[in-house]
């Protein structure tokens, strides 16, 4: 009985653990603590901003371990979700004014306006969702390598659309004065306060996708990854869930996209080109792609990697330059890969489960270790 309990509440526990190591995290940086910051504790290589940006990437990268770790659907194109929330958080809360899509209020947002934003932000889910609706009924119905390509095609398709969109979307350039988000005439502002708007958000990203990861749904999305075939047969309605998942992950994608453009307050293409989804897929085989947990290990151990090398490669390689560091940083995660083929989550349970079952073997008294190795 008392296991059972635990399962069931594991879930948030789990992520009431991690709430705390947030906080603890984004503490550090506020009270500085015998004059710590958060740079101090990492010897300068990682900054507070690293932690934003890892926590604004792990909402992404959920969506991704849903729709390819849980699903089995490839998708290659996911930085172009990212982009549309992103820029339609910045098209309408710039240049909507001018452009006469907004008639609510001529130019600046006035302060009595501090919601407009947020809408903004749901504006941007709905119109991610439904394009990958209306995207994802023809593009999911491929299979292996041609959805990929597929999907790779799509995300190219959405970066140059707005990499060519003229005065509209900026062209190369892109929008700039973003504005900061308030509630009323609170700021989410200096970085710190953003750090914990960023994570809460993730945070229940998160248990949403672990809930449903655990759910009737859930495990009929482990039924389409393991064979659609079996799943049909088996009464799963593979077409209507494959497109849920999809839709989903890309309404994630764009929650995080709009939150980047009211963090960085300029929008342009070159985060979500091809490179980006690449990046992202990255990061979400290196966590675990049947790990929501493993969001999170994913995104930071890149970030750690990248920073780490470009602040120690120059001490350790004299006269190294960039295309050192995209080197060696394709070597280490080769070797991740090889060693942890199921990424780094699931290597941390192991160790985890591993740990406990040492622990539990030195509680045993030497009569019972003695009757173990008898029989």
């Amino acid at each position: 009985m008392q296991r059972q309990g635990w399962r069931r509440h594991q879930i948030s526990i789990g992520i009431g653990v991690f709430a705390i190591v947030i906080f603890l995290l984004g503490w550090i940086e506020m009270a500085r603590p015998l004059g710590f910051e958060f740079s101090d504790v990492t010897g300068g290589i990682v900054g507070f901003d690293t932690l934003i940006r890892v926590g604004l990437l792990t909402i992404v990268v959920v969506g991704l371990n849903m729709l390819m770790g849980h699903a089995g659907q490839i998708s290659l194109g996911q930085a172009g979700f990212y982009a549309i929330g992103a820029y339609v958080s910045a098209i309408m809360t710039t240049r909507a004014a001018s452009r006469g899509i907004n008639v609510l209020f001529p130019g600046v947002i006035r302060e009595e306006w501090w919601w407009w934003p947020w809408l903004m932000i749901l504006a941007g889910m709905v119109v991610t969702g439904g394009i990958a609706y209306l995207i994802g009924r023809p593009v999911l119905r491929l299979k292996g390598h041609y959805l990929a390509m597929g999907t790779l095609g799509v995300g190219l398709i959405i970066f140059v659309l707005f990499r060519e969109g003229g005065t509209f979307t900026g062209a190369s350039d892109g929008v700039g004065s973003v504005p900061r988000l308030c509630i009323g005439s609170f700021e989410m502002w200096p970085r710190e306060r953003y750090y914990f708007l960023v994570w809460a958000v993730a945070l229940a990203v998160m248990w949403l996708s672990l809930n449903i990861v655990n759910s009737r749904v859930g495990r009929g999305l482990r039924a389409i990854e393991g064979s659609e075939l079996a799943a049909q047969t088996m009464g799963v309605d593979i077409e209507k869930f494959k497109l849920q998942v999809f839709v989903l992950s890309t309404v994630y994608a764009s929650i995080a996209g709009s939150l980047y453009a009211h963090y960085q307050t300029l929008v342009n293409p070159t985060p979500f080109g091809f490179v980006g989804s690449l990046d992202l897929v990255i990061m979400a085989a290196l966590g675990g792609l049947a790990s929501i947990w493993g969001a999170p290990f994913g995104v930071g151990i890149v970030y750690v990697i990248k920073e780490v090398l470009r602040a120690r490669l120059q001490t350790l390689l004299r006269g190294a330059g960039g295309e050192h560091e995209i080197i060696i940083f394709g070597l280490l995660l080769v070797l991740i890969m090889i060693f942890m083929p199921q990424g780094l989550s699931y290597a941390a349970g192991k160790a985890f489960g591993w740990l406990r079952n040492l622990s539990r073997r030195e509680r045993k008294n030497p009569i019972d270790r003695l009757t173990e190795k008898a029989t």
